[in-house]
């Protein structure tokens, strides 16, 4: 935080919001000279207090400071906004965040990125590392940051590895495929193009979403994380995180677009992971009579260096695509320094990962 005045404006959000808790302490430490700074692995144990109240977000207007500054809106056209929202299921309120551009024809159907944090993070703190705000306003589409309960996971993580959380229409996959229509429907969603992508815990929800809808997603961005039913309890995922295992579930995988982004030097997650997950689409695809040849691709030198490889098919066109960062920690490449777990020096998966989704639809 670089100022108290900040720092109380920032308070003042945590208030409004039901956060009553953070933003006492956050005054607390300003005042005291010790704002706390984000946990830097998000697998480590959590230290943001639990939430002490449910009361629904109230709709904000366009942070500059987080979004940059967004293109004048047209006359007619709708601004960009950023807001907060809480939606109910199942007997519970799950908060989550949406990012809308600006809008020239607000009838026009938008594609929908769906953005999964890691542990001990929340949805303005992935946006804010992140950094997919800016690249959706650039090309145009909404962006959907579903936000883990501290009632369901103390550290924030998304549940990947309980089998609870594993299937169809049931746990947090039901819950956000359930967010994600409902966003469809309310705020001019295109049910072709809708994506998902996830950090570590996210990254491994994303991939079990994919796998579980892979009618609802048109494709899937997997950053340092697992595939899909890596593990099957708390042991076994710590097990799955320190060693990939590269031979595959025993169930099959739904075949579906992917793109890979994983540090060679994460410690948190095995970058073998990464490989499982390309190898278990790799399997998919051939089951599904899809041929498909590698080429790699270069990635221009600028930070760090990294070896990109595609999977085209008959027509040219990339179905998978896997980054391996170069000295890459477990951290969001490319991300901004004002979030955490990002790595600034490498490529920038938020771009790259739009790019790679924008090629793909849903059949109608």
């Amino acid at each position: 935080m670089g100022s108290t005045a900040e720092a109380l404006a920032r308070a003042t959000l945590l208030t409004r919001e039901g956060r009553l808790r953070e933003a006492t302490e956050l005054i607390q430490s300003t005042l005291a000279g010790t704002a706390a700074r984000p946990a830097r692995d998000p697998h480590q144990a959590a230290e943001r207090a639990p939430d002490v109240s449910d009361v629904p977000f109230r709709e904000l207007g366009t942070d500059a400071q987080r979004l940059g500054t967004p293109a004048p809106a047209a006359s007619g056209a709708r601004e960009a906004s950023f807001t907060s929202h809480v939606f109910a299921h199942e007997g519970h309120r799950w908060r989550y965040r949406l990012y809308e551009p600006t809008r020239a024809n607000p009838a026009l159907l938008l594609p929908v990125v769906v953005m999964l944090h890691g542990c001990k993070q929340d949805a303005e703190d992935f946006a804010r590392g992140t950094a997919m705000n800016e690249v959706a306003q650039g090309e145009g589409f909404l962006v959907l940051y579903p936000e883990q309960r501290r009632k369901s996971n103390q550290m924030g993580c998304w549940n990947w590895f309980e089998p609870q959380h594993q299937r169809r229409d049931g746990g947090e996959p039901g819950m956000i495929a359930a967010l994600v229509r409902s966003v469809l429907s309310a705020h001019g969603g295109d049910p072709g193009r809708v994506y998902v992508a996830g950090l570590s815990a996210g990254g491994a929800m994303a991939a079990t979403l994919a796998d579980q809808y892979p009618e609802l997603f048109a494709a899937v961005g997997v950053h340092s994380g697992l595939p899909a039913r890596a593990a099957h309890d708390m042991p076994s995922a710590f097990q799955a995180m320190r060693k990939a295992n590269l031979r595959g579930s025993s169930r099959s995988t739904a075949a579906i677009p992917t793109v890979v982004f994983h540090g060679t030097a994460d410690t948190t997650v095995a970058a073998g992971n990464g490989d499982a997950v390309i190898d278990r689409q790799l399997a998919a695809h051939r089951a599904a009579g899809v041929p498909l040849e590698r080429r790699d691709v270069a990635v221009d030198g600028r930070g760090r260096a990294a070896a990109r490889v595609q999977w085209v098919d008959a027509g040219g066109q990339a179905v998978l695509e896997h980054w391996r960062v170069a000295g890459g920690p477990h951290a969001w490449s490319g991300g901004r320094a004002e979030g955490s777990f990002t790595d600034p020096r490498g490529p920038d998966a938020s771009r790259a990962m739009a790019e790679f989704f924008l090629r793909h639809r849903n059949a109608p």
